[in-house]
């Protein structure tokens, strides 16, 4: 029988498996943005269903986050593997062949389901497969870095796949891979045994309620930040779905507290320190770096006239700068602990951050590396080095059968800050914008509207870079979060 403990013969195996699952399912929340236009001609789709196209995926992945994590933990990892790879390839599959706006969109829930599942099955794999340690952390850091690296590539690779093939190949590209992490998963990936052990008699319930109240919660208030950037915050259909999803999160948490009799997070994992501190700092930070790629792709395209292809390939320095950032982190942990390392990574990412604002106010005529590309590397770096300690902190510090939901928490957070900070962020360069271009009347095509973006941008990331600020400073009064340095 295959082990896949820190004495297994495959824990490579398993974790290029796992970061090869994690990566694709992070690249299709951004690798559909370049293929919209093909798909709105291919499919009919007006301009108001067509970002739904990335918004079904993102809720639904988004939603299902904490009952994926959940699921690993009550199921096993083998078992919640295999059934969100099996959804995610066949919904793929679904979107390829799509012949509607409706079926494209039902298939882009269930993509996003089956990635849910996925996810924190991917990291409960890695914590299973390394004990606390110096291996564990440089795994957690490959991880971080490929997820971080597939957030920022989806852009490039999308942009390729629809000029040179078509829309259709954005989606069907995961069936090769959905293919291969098949036949090495049946191969290589078993249980924990405390996970076999679980499936027997006194195995905890899945909290149905609790899974319908947080899912929809975070879907229904999600779905009003979303709506933000379009119709404004004072419109009903913005505020009206956050204050229903805040609604909804206040009853699962009285829910959690007083009437399930195995909660869908456990109190264990809640009353975590370390859990907690890591998924406040996760939250700050990711407000302005999970909104960058978007921010920095509207700009060049609207302010200097780029294809979105050319756009995608401008944020290449950045992903690499990321992939540099979370490798190097694997070394660097062991020797001087987490606490100082996220310190001075959220650090970096800060002055990274005020140095492409202050680029786009008073140097944007200076070409791309001076404003976009030396100052993305800064904060690319800066905030890859982070994620890894992050998330040892925020999965540590509880027992492996709760590994799950630990991650699953974690990339709950992730998701809603990111929308948390696409949202005010678009809102804030949309005010800025339109406040420098009435101070500064002229063309809006010309160089004033370019000079007003260039602003409305400027603003946005010295926010961004005010919140990595932020996190660097919860981090650090927080003791470390309180994690151990390892090692």
């Amino acid at each position: 029988m295959v082990r896949d403990g820190p004495a297994g013969p495959r824990p490579g195996v398993l974790l290029g498996l796992a970061c090869l699952v994690v990566f694709v399912v992070i690249l299709d929340a951004t690798i559909v943005s370049v293929a919209l236009p093909g798909i709105s001609d291919g499919l009919g789709m007006s301009a108001t269903s067509l970002p739904w196209v990335v918004n079904a995926y993102t809720l639904a992945f988004a939603g299902f986050l904490l009952l994926g994590g959940r699921c690993c933990d009550l199921y096993g990892r083998r078992r919640t593997f295999f059934a969100g790879l099996v959804l995610f390839t066949v919904a793929s599959a679904a979107c390829g062949a799509a012949n509607g706006a409706s079926a494209l969109l039902a298939a882009r829930i269930a993509q996003g389901i089956g990635g849910a599942l996925l996810t924190p099955t991917t990291l409960a794999i890695i914590t299973h497969t390394y004990p606390e340690g110096p291996r564990r952390a440089r795994a957690l850091a490959l991880w971080s870095a490929v997820g971080a690296m597939g957030a920022s590539a989806g852009t490039v690779l999308g942009g390729v796949l629809t000029e040179w093939l078509s829309w259709r190949w954005v989606f069907l590209i995961n069936l090769p891979v959905g293919a291969a992490a098949f036949a090495v998963a049946a191969r290589v990936l078993r249980d924990h045994p405390s996970a076999s052990s679980a499936r027997g008699a006194g195995r905890p319930r899945l909290d149905v309620p609790g899974a319908v109240l947080a899912t929809g919660g975070i879907a229904v208030l999600l779905y009003g930040l979303m709506e933000s950037s379009a119709y404004g915050w004072s419109a009903g259909r913005v505020w009206g779905p956050q204050v229903a999803g805040v609604a909804l999160l206040a009853a699962f948490v009285v829910h959690q507290a007083r009437f399930s009799p195995s909660p869908l997070v456990p109190k264990e994992v809640v009353r975590a320190r370390s859990v907690v501190s890591g998924n406040l700092v996760m939250f700050l930070m990711g407000l302005g770096f999970f909104a960058s790629p978007v921010l920095l792709s509207l700009y060049v395209q609207g302010a200097r006239d780029w294809s979105p292809l050319r756009a995608g390939l401008a944020f290449l320095p950045v992903s690499a700068a990321l992939m540099a950032g979370g490798i190097a982190t694997g070394r660097l942990l062991p020797r001087f602990g987490p606490r100082l390392v996220a310190g001075v990574g959220t650090a970096i990412g800060a002055v990274g951050f005020a140095w492409l604002a202050l680029a786009l106010a008073f140097a944007r005529d200076s070409g791309y590396l001076l404003t976009i590309g030396l100052p993305g590397v800064v904060f690319g770096l800066g905030i890859g080095a982070s994620f890894t300690p992050i998330t040892v902190s925020a999965t540590s510090g509880v027992a492996p059968h709760l590994a799950g939901m630990a991650s699953g928490m974690l990339n709950t957070t992730r998701q809603l800050s990111g929308a948390v900070g696409l949202a005010v962020l678009t809102t804030i360069t949309a005010s800025a914008s339109s406040s420098y271009a009435d101070d500064h009347p002229g063309p809006a095509g010309g160089k004033a509207g370019m000079a007003a973006l260039a602003h409305g941008n400027a603003i946005a990331f010295a926010v961004a870079s005010a919140a990595a600020a932020a996190s660097g400073a919860a981090w650090w009064l927080m003791r470390g979060a309180g994690v151990k340095a390892e090692g």
